[in-house]
């Protein structure tokens, strides 16, 4: 199994990564990927991007050496309400890829039932199109019901390679999320989640363990083009 997409990252933008959109693209084309997601962190991120750099993403092009890019944005969950820190319908109408994450210091939720309720809020609110690094073992939440309710509202988990990297997660939890995809249906995003060019594409952590579950390919958004972008309602 190939994996032709990577859904999920940061250039210069974002405050706290290295690389601009052309460093990633490029090597993005070495890694042999087709399709590429741009999705700086929004404003409450310390350093994060303005809003206007998402209202002018309008002027990427569409295909820059080859490559596919997709504009997109990483949101904030500010509460247990699924409140977002971007205002989806007005700055970031351009965005394509709408990532919803859970980050420290700017979530305020402190339970599971916090944690549960704001992936369900911002899954039902149709701000997002992808739950982004749900294995985050900071942040526990009941992943049956999340994950059955994302597959009804058909958002995608994001399954994050840096959050193996970074040891933010564990195999066991990636594992139990994967399970609870594959048990619902839920399709999945699988992305690197880069800081710096050098990861744009990079999947080694998280590739044997989709392999170990033997995760379903239909249910991976990344695995064709056409499967990209029916996802995220892209016409070229």
């Amino acid at each position: 199994m190939k994996l032709i997409f990577d859904g999920h990252t940061h250039t210069v933008a974002s405050g706290h990564a290295y690389s601009t959109i052309l460093e990633n693209v490029e090597y993005a084309k070495k890694k042999g990927l087709k399709i590429i997601a741009i999705t700086d962190h929004a404003h409450k991120m310390p350093g994060g991007a303005h809003p206007y750099h998402f209202w002018n993403l309008r002027n990427i092009p569409r295909k820059i050496n080859g490559v596919i890019v997709l504009t997109g944005v990483e949101a904030n969950i500010l509460n247990s309400n699924g409140d977002l820190d971007t205002d989806i319908d007005r700055d970031y109408s351009y965005c394509e890829v709408k990532i919803a994450s859970i980050h420290g210091g700017i979530y305020d939720g402190t339970t599971k039932e916090d944690n549960t309720n704001a992936y369900l809020n911002i899954i039902k609110n149709g701000k997002a199109n992808i739950i982004g690094h749900p294995d985050d073992l900071r942040y526990d939440f009941d992943i049956d019901e999340v994950i059955k309710v994302a597959s009804e509202y058909n958002v995608a988990i994001g399954i994050n390679d840096a959050s193996q990297r970074m040891g933010r997660s564990s195999k066991e939890r990636e594992i139990e999320i994967l399970e609870a995809c594959k048990k619902y249906r839920t399709k999945i995003v699988c992305s690197s989640d880069a800081h710096i060019a050098l990861d744009v594409g990079n999947f080694e952590k998280i590739m044997p363990i989709l392999k170990e579950v033997n995760f379903p390919e239909e249910l991976i958004v990344n695995t064709s083009k056409e499967k990209v972008l029916n996802f995220f309602k892209i016409e070229m």
